[in-house]
């Protein structure tokens, strides 16, 4: 089988998580990463022989000084890879699509970026017919990941009316809380709703959901709190029952001591998931109420690793080599150790 070849440009947070995730795919290989960087960050991508790339010759000249053997800069790396993940910060991937274009090649952005750069917003379970053979698409972000995940699993169960969430949102990313955050406040988003509900909506349009926000003092994960209204009355089970028929949620239980989100994080660390990560949604069962034809929720969100399968899933689409969503979802669970029970 010939494999598609992937360009993985910044690799930070998210970019070194995508870059072992590529790697572990039959279907792809991995033609290398790219990033601005001569620090320990990057020497990791150098322990695992990963071919690295500067952003430019000036960098590559810091590289080769810091004497990590560059395979050459950006455009060097683009020439020799079918589809490009952009893992830039912020804004930067913006300005790099021009130069994509220009080659001709397919391209992914992450949630950062705003619906209109690539004009198609990606979700494995939601929308993946929509993408295949696109030129690029963007994977949303952590938190609307996990809002179409669920959303949809009850859409797909024909129990889905209206949806209200309220997100407590980490401050910072961990390698970077001595950096910037938050202490000894809250903060919330100044508007209502918050973006996350239109951005859920960029993927699925017959979504009715309105988010609000509060960025709080921890960097372990997202918490979610929803309340559904749905099409009918319904009971517990039947509730579980559309959440279970995702592959990408996972059931916890508070009786289990899985009572917050350090011992959830601490579970991820005990079953041996790399860098600690955690791809599913991971959804209190025994919290779950429904009261009527109402459901009240909560769960948990990993913003470092929730969507990495899904732009796996998105290389797959774009590039046309699993036109079935259910097989690339499954061909990525597998790779990843995605699973609906942690134990």
């Amino acid at each position: 089988m010939e494999k598609i070849k992937v360009a993985v440009n910044g690799y930070g947070v998210i970019g070194k998580r995508v870059a072992d995730a590529v790697h572990l795919q039959e279907d792809m290989e991995l033609a290398g990463v790219c990033d601005v960087v001569t620090d320990w960050r990057i020497q990791m991508a150098v322990l695992k022989k990963y071919p690295v790339f500067a952003s430019d010759d000036t960098f590559q000249i810091k590289m080769n000084e810091a004497g990590i053997n560059s395979s050459g800069t950006l455009n060097d790396l683009l020439a020799s890879s079918d589809i490009i993940v952009d893992c830039t910060p912020k804004k930067i991937a913006a300005q790099n699509i021009e130069l994509y274009k220009k080659l001709g090649k397919k391209f992914i952005l992450q949630g950062g970026e705003k619906h209109e750069t690539t004009g198609h917003s990606f979700s494995a379970e939601n929308n993946y017919a929509t993408a295949l053979n696109l030129d690029a698409t963007r994977v949303v972000s952590c938190n609307t990941t996990s809002i179409v995940r669920t959303l949809t699993a009850l859409k797909n169960a024909g129990l889905l009316l209206k949806a209200r969430g309220t997100l407590l949102r980490r401050a910072t990313d961990p390698w970077e809380s001595h950096l910037t955050g938050i202490m000894n406040t809250l903060v919330p988003e100044k508007e209502i709703p918050s973006h996350q509900g239109p951005d859920a909506q960029s993927v699925d349009p017959s979504f009715d959901v309105i988010t609000s926000a509060v960025k709080v003092p921890e960097t372990l994960s997202h918490l979610h709190y929803w309340n559904v209204q749905l099409t009918r009355k319904a009971d517990k089970e039947e509730v579980l029952d559309a959440f279970n028929k995702s592959t990408r949620i996972a059931m916890i239980k508070y009786s289990d001591e899985l009572a917050a989100n350090n011992t959830v994080k601490e579970l991820m660390l005990a079953i041996g998931r790399p860098y600690g990560d955690m791809y599913e949604v991971a959804l209190w069962q025994d919290m779950l109420k429904v009261v009527g034809d109402e459901v009240f929720y909560a769960y948990l969100v990993d913003n470092q690793a929730i969507v990495i399968p899904e732009t796996i899933d998105a290389i797959r689409a774009l590039t046309g080599i699993e036109p079935d969503a259910e097989k690339s979802i499954l061909k990525t669970n597998e790779s990843l150790g995605v699973k609906q029970s942690f134990y």
